[in-house]
């Protein structure tokens, strides 16, 4: 197990050193500290760091550069992604920045045609003003893109399952394509979180997270994650973490590493809730066509259920009734509270195309206007089949 001490290479113990994924989330980057034999790791809350001599310091030196706080988170998600180094932000689209960074004018980028409205927003809106170009793709079928590779692409984006489609993209395959163009592969693993699904063993190049959903899982702090074992991206986004300044304060920090420690059972209790609602969901009149990779009839079963271990809290549905009838649906619930975000103890009902998705809104990546999407949480299973019963039969 790791301190929560700078390294001078940032590279993380094995993250298969022999424990399982609990026991990680709970104990690597986590050791009793030093002075005072306390479990928890400290709220290292210091804006500066006392140096012995000039130059001389004990690995910390400014709290943006470092902090043992944010050390330790760190080191924990990145033997859970199984990364030799891990990079934490303020927030997922800072961490999403961040690795966009690593393009230059002129370069391409390839995005899934149903990627998440935040990471179409900042690019389309952003990253095209200083001369980065863009294109969307299924990114569900690796050899059309390998017979339509975009001049000067240099990463490709991908989500896995995507937001809020909940598609599938079969890694290993969109890697071998990715690679043998000389570009990265960049997994979005928000959904399936670490606990189910390691992108890095299956050929992308950096895995990022917003870790204000399940990693953090209570709704009460924002952040940011990259995890990679490739030395040159690690370098890329130390610099940018500390010359942008993105970085998650050590409560931020505290908050997130709390939640990974619970991690593990929260999945475990979210996989097992939402295959129950979709039992309800597949059987309702008031539903059009479910989409959740756990169904058999899902165009992706078969290969989420070869890289995932499990097939995650989100579900979402067309209402059979359109639009009117997805809006009715989303007002009548009573314990899905009605709410962007996704990821927490509590479960979450929303309408895409007009909150988290409404960027996209006239573009190719539009969403459909009977989309209802569930972020599915760990209450008793009975009373959210019962609310969601409820609002469906309205």
């Amino acid at each position: 197990m790791s301190d929560t001490s700078q390294n001078s290479d940032r590279s993380q113990d094995p993250p298969d050193s022999g424990f399982g994924f609990a026991t990680r989330a709970i104990h690597v980057g986590q050791d009793p500290e030093a002075i005072t034999g306390a479990v928890t790791v400290p709220v290292f809350q210091t804006s500066t760091f006392a140096q012995e001599s000039v130059g001389k310091h004990s690995g910390y030196e400014y709290a943006r550069t470092g902090n043992p706080t944010r050390t330790a988170l760190e080191t924990a998600l990145a033997s859970l992604e199984g990364a030799s180094f891990g990079v934490a932000f303020a927030s997922g689209m800072a961490a999403e920045d961040a690795i966009l960074r690593l393009l230059e004018p002129g370069d391409h980028v390839v995005i899934g045609n149903d990627a998440y409205g935040g990471t179409f927003r900042l690019i389309s809106k952003i990253f095209t003003k200083v001369g980065i170009t863009f294109s969307s793709h299924d990114l569900g079928a690796p050899s059309e893109l390998a017979e339509n590779w975009p001049a000067k692409t240099k990463m490709v984006w991908a989500e896995t399952p995507t937001n809020p489609l909940l598609n599938i993209v079969d890694l290993e395959a969109l890697a071998a394509v990715v690679h043998a163009n000389d570009a990265r592969l960049i997994a979005d693993n928000t959904f399936a979180t670490s606990y189910l699904q390691q992108p890095l063993h299956w050929g992308a190049d950096a895995v990022v997270h917003s870790t204000t959903k399940y990693i953090g899982g209570h709704s009460d702090v924002v952040g940011g994650f990259v995890a990679t074992n490739d030395p040159v991206i690690d370098t890329h986004l130390r610099f940018i973490q500390n010359s942008v300044g993105a970085v998650p304060g050590p409560w931020d920090c505290y908050l997130t590493l709390r939640g990974v420690k619970t991690l593990a059972v929260r999945m475990d209790r979210h996989n097992s809730n939402a295959a129950r609602l979709v039992e309800l969901l597949v059987n309702h009149p008031a539903v059009g066509t479910v989409l959740y990779p756990g169904l058999p009839t899902h165009p992706g079963h078969e290969v989420a259920a070869r890289q995932m271990s499990g097939f995650g809290g989100m579900i979402s549905f067309r209402a059979a009734g359109g639009r009117d009838a997805a809006m009715k649906i989303i007002e009548s619930t009573r314990l899905f509270t009605l709410a962007e975000s996704l990821g927490a103890v509590e479960s979450l009902i929303e309408h895409p195309g007009v909150m988290t998705h409404a960027s996209t809104a006239g573009s190719p990546l539009e969403v459909p206007d009977d989309l209802v999407r569930l972020s599915v949480g760990i209450e008793d299973i009975d009373d959210l089949v019962a609310d969601l019963e409820h609002a469906l039969d309205s």
